[in-house]
C-alpha cells in the first residue's frame, strides 16, 4: 500500500487518538497536522488556495487516514467533501471563506430545514444532525425546503418542492451536543440548528449544476463520490484491525494456549480475510480509475459504469464489516476493553457501518 502518511505522521496519529477519544473532538496537535497538510481543503482548487488535488488521489488518501485512525479519517473524509462545494460556490464567496487557512465545513445531507425567499435572501430556521466536525469547523452547510412569503412551496422545474443548500457561518448556528455513540467519537458529530436567520442570495448553491470554476472533477456525480469516500473509510480502518487482529492472537499463542490444528485453523481465516479484502480493494479501484478516466477524457460517464462503482462500493463495505465480525472472537478479551485501540478500531468500523448510504449491499 502507498504509503501516503509519514512515519512520523503515522506515529503522532497513532500518539493522539485515544486522547482524541476521550475529548469527543479531535485532540490540537492532529488538528494542527490537518490544517498543515491542507487536508480540510483536499477538494479545493488552487484558485481558492487549496491544493487541487483530485478524487483519484484523495480517495487513496482517506483511506490511509482512516487506517491511522477512524475518527480522523472520517473527519477529514466529510469536512473535505463538503469543501468539494467550492466548485459550486459564489467566487467572490468562496475566496472569502477559503482565505483563512483553518477553514474546516461541517453539514448535513438531509434536509432539515425550511427556506422562506424574502426581498433580499432567505430567512431559514432548521435542526440538522450528524456534523461531523461541528466543534471546530467555521462553516456549516445545510439543505432547506424553499417556500414563498405566504408558506407555500416553491416548485422546480419538475413541479416538486425546491431545495437548495445553504452556506452558514460558525457565529450563526447553535451546536446542539448530542453525538453519544460508541464510535467515531472524536469526530464530534453533533447537531445544529439556526432560527430566524437571515442569509443573503449569494450563500445558495446546487452541487453538480452551475460548476462556477473551470477545474476537473466538480461534474463527477455526488451520489458515487459519497458512497467511494465513505467506502474508503471503512476500508483504513478495517486494514488497521485485521492487523492488530493478528498482532492480538499470536501474541496469545505466544501462551501456548492453542494447539497447532487450532493456530492454523485462525492463520486460514486472517488470510482469507485479507485476500477478500485485498481483492476487493483492486476491484474496487478498478472501477473507480475507468469512471474517473471517462470522465476525464470524454467528458461524461455512462449509467452502466457509474452501476459499477456503487455496486463494488457497497461490496467492498459490507465485505469490511463482516471481517470485523469474522475475526473478533480471535482477539481476547482486551479487544472487549473499551479503553483498548482495537477496541476502538472496532467501534469505528460498526459506526461507519451505520451511515445509510451503504446500507444495503444491493
Amino acid at each position: 500500500m502507498q504509503d501516503t502518511l509519514t512515519t512520523t505522521w503515522q506515529e503522532k496519529v497513532k500518539t493522539y487518538a485515544a486522547l482524541s477519544e476521550e475529548m469527543g473532538k479531535l485532540h490540537p496537535e492532529i488538528l494542527a497536522l490537518a490544517y498543515q497538510e491542507n487536508w480540510f481543503k483536499l477538494f479545493v482548487p488552487t484558485v481558492y488556495g487549496g491544493p487541487g488535488r483530485k478524487l483519484p488521489e484523495i480517495l487513496r488518501l482517506e483511506e490511509e487516514l482512516a487506517e491511522a485512525d477512524g475518527s480522523l479519517g472520517w473527519t477529514i473524509t466529510l469536512c473535505a467533501g463538503a469543501g468539494w462545494f467550492a466548485g459550486f460556490l459564489n467566487p467572490d464567496l468562496a475566496a472569502e471563506i477559503f482565505a483563512d487557512p483553518e477553514v474546516c465545513f461541517a453539514g448535513s445531507g438531509a434536509v432539515g430545514g425550511v427556506a422562506i425567499k424574502t426581498e433580499s435572501g432567505y430567512l431559514l430556521n432548521g435542526k440538522w444532525n450528524y456534523a461531523s466536525g461541528a466543534l471546530h469547523a467555521t462553516i456549516f452547510t445545510a439543505n432547506c425546503t424553499l417556500k414563498d412569503k405566504n408558506g407555500n412551496d416553491i416548485l422546480d422545474e419538475n413541479g416538486e418542492p425546491e431545495i437548495k443548500s445553504f452556506i452558514l457561518k460558525k457565529d450563526e448556528v447553535a451546536i446542539l451536543p448530542g453525538w453519544s455513540y460508541f464510535g467515531l467519537i472524536a469526530t464530534g458529530s453533533h447537531a445544529f440548528e439556526v432560527k430566524n436567520l437571515n442569509i443573503p442570495e449569494n450563500r445558495t448553491f446546487k452541487i453538480n449544476q452551475h460548476i462556477e470554476i473551470a477545474d476537473a472533477g466538480f461534474d463527477y456525480p455526488f451520489l458515487q463520490l459519497a458512497e467511494t469516500t465513505l467506502t474508503v473509510n471503512s476500508l483504513g480502518m478495517t486494514n488497521h484491525f485485521i492487523q492488530l487482529v493478528e498482532d492480538a492472537f499470536y501474541l496469545r499463542t505466544g501462551l501456548k494456549r492453542y494447539n497447532d490444528e487450532q493456530v492454523s485453523f485462525f492463520t486460514n481465516e486472517l488470510n482469507s480475510c485479507k485476500q477478500t479484502i485485498g481483492d476487493l480493494r483492486t476491484e474496487f479501484y478498478n472501477t473507480f480509475d475507468l469512471s474517473w478516466n471517462k470522465l476525464v477524457n470524454h467528458h461524461e460517464i455512462d449509467n452502466d459504469t457509474l452501476a459499477k462503482v456503487s455496486a463494488i462500493s457497497r461490496k467492498l463495505a459490507h465485505a469490511c464489516w463482516r471481517t470485523a465480525a469474522r475475526l473478533f472472537p480471535y482477539c481476547g478479551l482486551e479487544a472487549a476493553k473499551k479503553e483498548s485501540e482495537i477496541n476502538r478500531v472496532w467501534r469505528d468500523i460498526h459506526t461507519a457501518s451505520q451511515h445509510a448510504l451503504l446500507t444495503f449491499e444491493v
